[in-house]
């Protein structure tokens, strides 16, 4: 994994946590975070699943958030697929001093939020995926909350492991709906040219 293909997709999105009183980093779809750090990794996930993954002895940690379990035939490196997605967190993870034999695992996601993907069992392709992908791994999935029909947020604190998750009455939050359709139809127009994502 190159510099470039950590750059690419790591998320940008950082702001201060007032309730928190602390750094926070939003990942929003296609994108991943790693960091030393004492700080939180927030996302928002409806039929996407994140992977929160850290060195259970040295606090380093990231979550990454994918929307697609697998690239078919064209299999490309873009974090729009979970199997790119998963390898590039832990990648970037080892590359930071976490150790293989120490990453645990915790997993959200995959509701079926969305009524246009229902039918393709977008979320449950995802949790299978990731569930299967950790398993033969070998990274201990420690806790999960995957499936039902609720789009969660997710806040992930690496140095302790400490997840909080609430999971979001979908008739006050359409949010979360809006984004993750708008990024399907962005991924079935956009095409992928090894690292890079060409719109147009």
């Amino acid at each position: 994994m190159d510099e470039i293909g950590f750059a690419e997709h790591l998320a940008r999105n950082r702001y201060f946590d007032r309730n928190f009183e602390i750094e926070a980093v939003k990942v929003l779809p296609g994108e991943y975070f790693v960091t030393t750090t004492d700080m939180v990794v927030v996302t928002v996930l409806g039929s996407c699943v994140a992977a929160c993954i850290r060195d259970r002895e040295k606090g380093i940690g990231g979550m990454n958030h994918f929307m697609l379990a697998e690239g078919g035939d064209d299999q490309t490196a873009s974090a729009r697929y979970g199997s790119y997605a998963m390898e590039i967190l832990i990648n970037h993870l080892l590359k930071l001093g976490a150790r293989r034999d120490r990453l645990e695992a915790k997993v959200f996601g995959g509701g079926r939020v969305m009524a246009s993907l229902s039918g393709a069992m977008v979320g449950e392709r995802n949790s299978d995926f990731v569930l299967n992908y950790l398993q033969t791994e070998r990274i201990p999935v420690v806790s999960q909350d995957l499936l039902d029909v609720y789009p969660r947020k997710v806040y992930f604190f690496p140095v302790t492991g400490r997840v909080m998750m609430k999971k979001l009455a979908r008739l006050h939050n359409d949010t979360v709906t809006r984004r993750e359709k708008e990024y399907a139809n962005r991924l079935s127009e956009v095409p992928v040219v090894g690292d890079i994502e060409l719109f147009t």
